[in-house]
């Protein structure tokens, strides 16, 4: 029976299931309402990895693909897809993390003048994953690994909204909602460029984008052309007969690619919509307690809160943070030499489209108009090419991966977060 027990507290499915339940018998509703939560909970958690198994596949070609074509190892900056790695090796931490995190948010907000709850579940997520495999990865390991990541985790949903508020007032003219993503740092970063370079009076708003490219805001296609390209670019240099030797099985090599473009796109697809699962029973469980016990706090919400402020904005800001990404790859490969190897970061378009859209709205709307938006958001696609480079070496074994946390908060917390434990261990 022992066994048993815990085997099933083992599972993160089953841990980040408990979770919704406690969260959802707290607010005394219905049995019926709390199986329905608990079993989404954990579906959405099996749904994830099975999302991410799709994902890892499609990056262990594409790494075996760049390092052959050109000699080094690239690695795709993707929360989901290291996440979803992460689980299955530090999925206690992260359930643990993440729960005592949220209450430890709570008494952050009810405690000090940082009044704002942290209502983008998924990134509580991954935050809480990154920070368990770093204190993990530093030594640390049962009550003290839980005290101190859920003090981490719940102090910076607190910090990172109240840093962005000033400027979420300007793009939306209120006071009544937050931002809470943990991009923040990079927005900032975009929106203090914007106000160096740019000209507020001029703004995004007043052009008229091509309706031509309005599909790209769909992100599912989005993510397909742009590793479509990427796909193409390193089987031209591997070459046809590496690919269907070694990788495809005699499938001819530009299928090969089309195929694991999209395959990469549909596992992106299938984890975000466990994380809806997730999110659409744990997020109400905390945000009713959260907000009966803080009615003065504001709901700190996902970054498409500040879409609907600047359209075009938000498709500047992708396009101009992607070729910012692309630079900064160009940057990397300059760099790199035997004695100072370096990872090559390449431009993933899941950052780049929700990272660098918000970072468009941040430079024009609040900063520095057309101008500032664009350089704004190059820049923001430059930062994230570099921060997860300091960000590698502290994961421990997944730094090895072909894939890492590519938001700027993920990174800065992370290397600020590693490096410390390293001086004190």
């Amino acid at each position: 029976m022992l066994k048993f027990i815990l085997d099933f507290l083992s599972v993160p499915a089953v841990l980040i299931g408990l979770v919704s339940f406690i969260g959802l018998m707290a607010q005394k509703k219905g049995i019926s309402d709390v199986v329905k939560g608990t079993v989404k909970t954990v579906m959405g958690v099996l749904i994830l990895s099975g999302g991410a198994s799709l994902v890892v596949g499609s990056l262990s070609h594409f790494g075996n693909m760049f390092q052959y074509g050109f000699g080094i190892t690239g690695v795709v900056p993707h929360n989901e897809a290291i996440v979803g790695m992460a689980l299955e090796q530090f999925g206690t931490q992260t359930a643990l993390i993440m729960a005592f995190g949220m209450v430890a948010n709570i008494l952050f907000a009810r405690f000090t003048p940082m009044k704002y709850v942290f209502l983008t579940g998924h990134h509580t997520l991954y935050m809480a994953c990154m920070i368990g495999i770093i204190l993990s990865v530093g030594g640390l390991e049962g009550a003290p690994l839980v005290i101190v990541g859920a003090l981490v985790l719940g102090f910076i949903m607190a910090l990172f909204p109240f840093l962005a508020q000033p400027i979420v007032k300007k793009i939306t003219d209120s006071d009544d909602v937050a931002f809470g993503h943990f991009g923040t740092v990079g927005y900032l970063f975009a929106a203090y460029v914007g106000k160096l370079v740019g000209n507020k009076e001029h703004t995004t708003e007043e052009i008229n984008f091509p309706q031509s490219l309005t599909f790209l805001r769909d992100s599912s296609l989005s993510i397909s052309l742009v590793m479509l390209m990427l796909f193409f670019v390193v089987a031209f240099a591997c070459g046809s007969t590496y690919v269907e030797t070694e990788l495809s099985g005699g499938q001819n090599f530009l299928v090969f690619s089309i195929i694991q473009a999209i395959t990469f796109a549909g596992g992106v697809y299938v984890i975000l919509s466990g994380v809806r699962l997730i999110l659409a029973e744990i997020v109400p469980a905390f945000t009713g307690i959260s907000m009966t016990i803080l009615p003065s706090a504001k709901p700190a919400i996902d970054c498409p809160v500040v879409y609907p402020y600047a359209p075009n904005a938000v498709l500047i800001g992708f396009l101009s943070s992607f070729v910012g990404g692309v630079i900064g790859m160009g940057i990397l490969l300059a760099m790199n030499t035997p004695v100072n190897p370096l990872p090559i970061i390449l431009p993933s378009v899941v950052p780049h489209f929700f990272c660098g859209a918000t970072a468009g709205v941040f430079a024009n709307n609040a900063t520095g108009g057309l101008r500032g938006c664009i350089i704004g958001s190059m820049a923001h696609g430059l930062l994230i090419t570099f921060l997860p480079v300091l960000l590698m070496p502290v994961l421990g074994s997944l730094g090895f991966a072909n894939t890492t946390f590519s938001d700027a908060d993920f990174c800065v917390v992370g290397a600020i977060l590693g490096n410390i434990i390293n001086l004190i261990k």
